[in-house]
Order: C-alpha cells, then sequence, then structure tokens
C-alpha cells in the first residue's frame, strides 16, 4: 500500500499551534484519544492492519528546513524555540493501538505525552478516510477533472457572495489530491476574479498545501485543547482557564476562539471583558448558526463592545448554499468567515463521506499520577455528545446543563 501521509506539515495549523501551548502550559501531561466513527461503519477485514502499517510509516515523515522556514515566515506568533522541537519531534508508532472486532468495527486509541500525541489525531483521521475508498475501490470512482470545475464553482459562488471562506477539509478528505484540487481549484478561481468586488478566499489550514500554493495557513484551536483542561481542573472554569494558557503563550495574538466545548452558558460566564477585547472572535461550531450569533452578539454587546468589530467563523458542517444563506444574515452583524471542510474536499458523486473524529477521553497532569482523569466534550447538537455517558452526565450536572 502507498504512504499515504508524506509530509509533516501536511496537517491542521491549529494541532501545531495547540502543541505549542500544550508545551507552554502543561508540559507533563499524559492523555488518551479514542476514535469514534458515527457512521458506525462496518471496516474491511483487514483494515486495522493496514491502519498499523501506515501508522508506521508514520515515523519516517520528519520536518524539512522549508517547512520550518515557511512556518517561520506565515506563523509569526508562534515562539521560535517551538520550531527546534518540531525539528527534533519523531512519531512513534506504540503511541497508537489499531483493532477491529468481528464485525469489522475499528477501533484507534491514543495514550502518551499530550505535547507528542496531540499531532497524530489530523494525520490518522486523513489517514483512515484515504485508505477506506482505496480499499472499498471507491477511489476508482474519483475524476478530479470534474472535481476541479466543480471546486471552481462553489469557490465563484462564495466569492460572488461576499463570503470570506477558508479550507479546513483535510481530516476527512477523499484523499490528498482531492485536498490539493480543492485548494488549487480555489486559487484559480480568486486569481481570474483579479480586483472584483466579492468575498475572498483566506488560504487553507492544511499548512503543506499552504506553502506549496503560497497562501495562508489558517487556523483556531480545537475542542481538545478545552475538553483536556476540563478533565485536569473541572468543567466551570475550563474556558477560562484555557483563554489564559492561550494568552500566556501567544500574547497578543489570540485569533479566534472555540467556545462551544461545554456549551454556551458556561463560556458566556468565562467570557470577561478582557478576554473578549483580546481574541479576534469567536468560532461558531455547533447548534443553530443564527441562535449562536444572536447570542455571540448580545454578549458582545452587554460588554460593549461593537459586534461588527469581532470575526465570527462559522464552521458547523457547511454546505456552499449555508454558508452563503449565513452570509446574508450575519453580514452587518459582525465580520462573518467561514472554514468549510468534508463539503469541500470530500464530496463526489455517489461516495459517502466518512463521519469520523478522534476525541480527547482521559487526562492527568503529570505522569507520576497513577490515574487519568476522564474527560467529554458537549456539544450544542443532538446526539454528538462525545464520552463515555456517565462522564457526560456528571459534567452536565456540574454544569446546570439543562436538556
Amino acid at each position: 500500500m502507498k504512504q499515504i501521509i508524506n509530509h509533516f506539515t501536511d496537517d491542521d495549523l491549529y494541532k501545531f499551534s495547540m502543541c505549542c501551548a500544550v508545551i507552554d502550559n502543561y508540559p507533563r501531561a499524559q492523555v488518551k484519544y479514542r476514535f469514534v466513527d458515527r457512521n458506525n461503519t462496518i471496516y474491511p477485514q483487514g483494515f486495522a492492519e493496514l491502519v498499523r502499517e501506515q501508522v508506521k510509516m508514520l515515523e519516517s515523515v520528519v520536518i524539512t528546513d522549508e517547512e520550518i522556514a515557511f512556518m517561520h515566515d506565515k506563523c509569526y506568533y508562534i515562539p521560535h524555540w517551538f520550531y527546534t522541537y518540531l525539528k527534533g519531534f519523531r512519531y512513534r508508532s506504540e503511541w497508537v493501538e489499531v483493532s477491529q472486532d468481528a464485525e469489522g468495527h475499528l477501533r484507534i486509541d491514543f495514550e502518551g505525552n499530550w505535547s507528542d500525541t496531540i499531532l497524530l489525531e489530523v494525520k490518522v483521521l486523513a489517514i483512515v478516510s484515504e485508505l477506506y475508498y482505496i480499499v472499498t475501490g471507491q477511489d476508482d470512482r474519483f475524476d478530479y477533472d470534474d472535481y476541479y470545475r466543480r471546486s471552481y464553482d462553489k469557490a465563484e459562488r462564495l466569492l460572488d457572495a461576499g463570503c470570506v471562506f477558508s479550507d479546513f477539509g483535510t481530516r476527512r478528505r477523499a484523499s490528498f489530491r482531492a485536498e490539493d484540487t480543492v485548494v488549487r481549484a480555489f486559487l484559480d478561481c480568486a486569481k481570474a476574479r483579479g480586483h472584483k468586488p466579492g468575498g475572498k478566499l483566506v488560504g487553507t489550514s492544511n499548512v503543506y498545501l499552504a506553502m506549496k500554493y503560497g497562501v495562508m495557513p489558517v487556523g483556531t484551536m480545537a475542542h481538545e485543547f478545552v475538553c483536556a483542561i476540563g478533565g485536569m481542573f473541572g468543567p466551570q472554569m475550563a474556558n477560562h482557564l484555557a483563554m489564559n494558557a492561550w494568552r500566556n503563550t501567544f500574547r497578543g495574538a489570540l485569533g479566534t476562539y472555540l467556545y462551544d466545548s461545554y456549551g454556551w452558558n458556561i463560556f458566556s460566564l468565562n467570557f470577561s471583558e478582557d478576554f473578549a477585547n483580546l481574541f479576534k472572535g469567536l468560532r461558531v461550531d455547533s447548534g443553530d448558526n443564527a441562535e449562536e450569533l444572536r447570542k455571540i452578539t448580545e454578549k458582545y454587546r452587554s460588554l460593549g463592545i461593537d459586534p461588527r468589530t469581532k470575526q465570527v467563523v462559522f464552521s458547523n458542517g457547511l454546505s456552499t448554499d449555508e454558508a452563503i444563506e449565513i452570509q446574508r444574515m450575519a453580514e452587518g452583524r459582525c465580520q462573518p468567515s467561514f472554514g468549510i471542510g468534508t463539503h469541500f474536499t470530500n464530496d463526489f458523486p455517489g461516495v459517502s463521506p466518512m463521519n469520523t473524529v478522534i476525541k480527547l477521553v482521559a487526562v492527568k497532569i503529570t505522569e507520576a499520577w497513577p490515574f487519568y482523569n476522564d474527560t467529554c466534550k458537549l456539544s450544542e447538537d443532538t446526539g454528538k455528545h462525545t464520552g463515555k455517558p456517565e462522564v457526560i452526565a456528571r459534567f452536565m450536572e456540574a454544569l446546570h446543563w439543562e436538556q
């Protein structure tokens, strides 16, 4: 089987920024992650072994001087010491356990230093997705010329509608070539438009493709940062501690904050005026987009901040049509932008995209502790809580979460 991940920075930017913040704030933290397939897919016999082979191949993937120079140039907010760490980083297959049950369901677990295992998630999800289509023969249906044309059309429609958008599709892409085709089509479309009024292509979350095409790597943060802190210290103050840790590492360049790990209500209590001023904006990743925008704008106004000066990134499994609809709703109320993933990178006719995630499920603040603390991720979307049922119930009770 061909090697699927061939470049160290073939990954989402926020994995690197979070890794940096983890080392800076929680250097001895230990974690466990678990793979979740929301479609309950039955994988072909022997699939787990193929995933293990791909994970083993990651041990040969190291960062290059070219990649470091690019990140130095574009990611000015990342401290220089972090690149020394990346230069010495090596993946180790023993961090990962992969198995299948008798029916063919896939199980993947990570365990180890948080600063190490944090760089596995996106790569392993991309491996599972691309490998599945290869093994099942569905990749034979991938018409990349047609995909280029369809991607170009998506970009054209978004730009015409005034949308500011980025590709967020690495983790569940149909293939590396699919995401490469998307970014190339988007850039060709933006170039052909010239200075025509409308929206803007910001870039891609994939650092390698950003380097290849000379665009900006973009990213915010992921739920795991807040969920790990919630496991270590409790969910009530997890957002406060996460925002403070982010401020400690990135100083003034805090970007946008992903607020929904434990729901709006507890986040709002933690979102004080200083944080509201420091962060560029907020990212909506679950719930009803109109309702979430209403709560965000009201919160900013309650703090004496004009929400029109703040960015709101919508990333809740959007399609082109949905993004355009939100743009019309949000324009003039905030600075809307869109991070779109699977719809961009896994949208071949007749091929169902994967619905997989890898979530951080347990944490301890130091290797000296004899036990882990379970954690979970709560969602504004029904049925998307992630974690053990008893842990979810305990966190919801602590947060006075109303069903």
